[in-house]
Formats: C-alpha cells, structure tokens, sequence
C-alpha cells in the first residue's frame, strides 16, 4: 500500500494487518479473551455487518449474543489471508467518506493491543501531526463519553484538554497512552494519573 498522502486510520489500518500477517491467527492480544483471529474478525464485523453494532456497544443479551456469533463465524469460515485481506482492503465504499472519524481511534487502539500483546513490544514514537490527530479525537471521544476517573488530560506540547470542571483525576502522558487508558487498557498504558 502507498503510504504517501495516507490518513492515520489507513497507515494503522496496514501497520495492523502487516502485524496480523507476521503473526498469524493465534497471537495474544490486550482485549480479555481475544487472539489476533478474534481482533481480525471483530474488525471486519464493525465494518461490514452493521446489524452488529449494537452488539458492539451494550451488553444486551440477544444483541451481545449476535454480535459474537457473527464475528465468531467471520473467524471461522474465512482463511487468515481472506480474513485480513478483506481488513486491509478497508471500508465499503458509502463508510469511506468517515474513515478517518470512526477508524482513526479504532486502529490505533487495535494495532497497539497487538502489538503490547507480544513479549518485548517497546513505546512507539509517534510523528507530531499524528499525535495532534490523536490528541483532537481523544478529547472529542472522551466528552461524548464522558469519562469519569478524568477532569482533565494532559499532553507534552499540547493544549490540555478539561473534562470536567467539577475535578476528576489529571492523565498526563503521550497523546497514544492517553487514548490507551481512555480506552481501558490502563494496565497497559504509560501515563501518570494524579488525583
């Protein structure tokens, strides 16, 4: 894939599938559960099969249960190649005017519980405009989420970003960490979080 001109969901898009690729299906990943075969497939499912979003978000019985049998079958039915080829290969045509809305976090956070899932994986370093890019969606993310444990984020060169007026704990650290512990993965994130 060219790189040249490639919005950071796409560049962690490729990044993703190359690692899946090297890896193959059995690898460990961050998510509880989960092997890169289960992170491939829940990708391709959250694209393709909007019957399961629903699925994605809640815990509702009869929608949770749906969601996995769909992404359990993605899994199981196509070979590892297919299966990250069709990942690779990126949204259908009507999603991709909102891939870098609502793939850019995603990718980021699902290369990166791959990548933390190995033995040895190191910090990346990141080039600024990305960590920008990263920064403006966490903040966007994290007030349309409304995270509680946070009332403010804070990055090295960037603007803070003020969660709550009302306190909350202060996560300073990379804008990339930052995202990693909004997103759960605080056991895996570097960030410091002052109360």
């Amino acid at each position: 894939m060219k790189e040249d001109g490639a919005t950071l969901s796409q560049r962690e898009r490729w990044a993703l599938c190359d690692l899946l690729t090297e890896l193959g299906p059995d690898s460990p990943t961050l998510c509880a559960g989960w092997r890169s075969a289960d992170l491939a497939a829940h990708l391709l499912t959250r694209e393709r099969r909007p019957d399961t979003a629903v699925g994605m978000v809640t815990n509702l019985g009869p929608f949770k249960s749906w969601t996995t049998r769909v992404r359990d079958g993605a899994r199981d039915t196509e070979t590892w190649d297919t299966l990250v080829s069709r990942v690779r290969s990126g949204p259908p045509p009507l999603l991709r005017p909102l891939d870098r809305a609502i793939n850019t976090i995603e990718y980021f956070v699902h290369h990166e519980d791959l990548r933390r899932g190995q033995p040895g994986w190191q910090l990346r370093q990141l080039a600024a405009a990305d960590e920008a890019e990263l920064w403006r969606r966490a903040g966007a993310m994290a007030k349309l989420s409304f995270h509680p444990a946070a009332g403010r984020l804070e990055a090295p060169g960037l603007e803070p970003l003020v969660l709550s007026k009302k306190g909350g704990s202060t996560v300073k650290g990379p804008p990339g960490e930052v995202v990693m512990w909004l997103l759960g993965r605080k056991e895996a994130a570097r960030v410091e979080v002052v109360p």
